[in-house]
């Protein structure tokens, strides 16, 4: 075998091998149901309240499952506070902009400095994805003094 042929033989298997790898990273998304909804149950966009805000997170069209459990057209809540959406095709982030709520929460009280500040959920799957199709509230404005 010529040295060019052994050369492209083994650039093809790196190709393929890289290909491979890249679509092993990338794990499946979830899907969600049709219609499916979660949202900001309180506080209320536009309110006024004092920190440590209790937050509800509302669902509907799915149910609650903590992470690790796999369960079809179910998932676990996610906060975003003060902060754009992450890239919704991916695990979501861990940190105080975006907080986990993998044992199936559905309220939190969390602490807020006064000011304004913005809240949005998503909903994660058993591995922290956001589904496919992501499902995303509506983002709630609060101001606390």
């Amino acid at each position: 075998m010529s040295f060019r042929l052994r050369a492209a033989f083994a650039a093809s298997i790196l190709t393929l091998a890289a290909g491979m790898a890249s679509a092993e990273s990338t794990p499946a998304r979830t899907p969600s149901p049709a219609g499916a909804r979660v949202y900001v149950i309180s506080p209320a966009d536009g309110e006024t309240v004092s920190s440590p805000v209790l937050v509800r997170f509302g669902l509907s069209g799915m149910g609650v499952a903590p992470a690790g459990i796999v369960f079809p057209n179910t998932g676990h809540h996610h906060l975003v506070i003060d902060s754009e959406l992450p890239p919704l095709d991916r695990p979501l982030p861990a940190d105080s902009k975006h907080i986990h709520f993998g044992t199936g929460a559905t309220e939190a009280k969390i602490e807020l400095p006064p000011g304004r500040h913005t809240l949005r959920l998503v909903l994660g799957d058993h591995a922290h994805a956001p589904h496919d199709p992501p499902v995303v509230s509506d983002p709630v404005t609060i101001t606390v003094e």
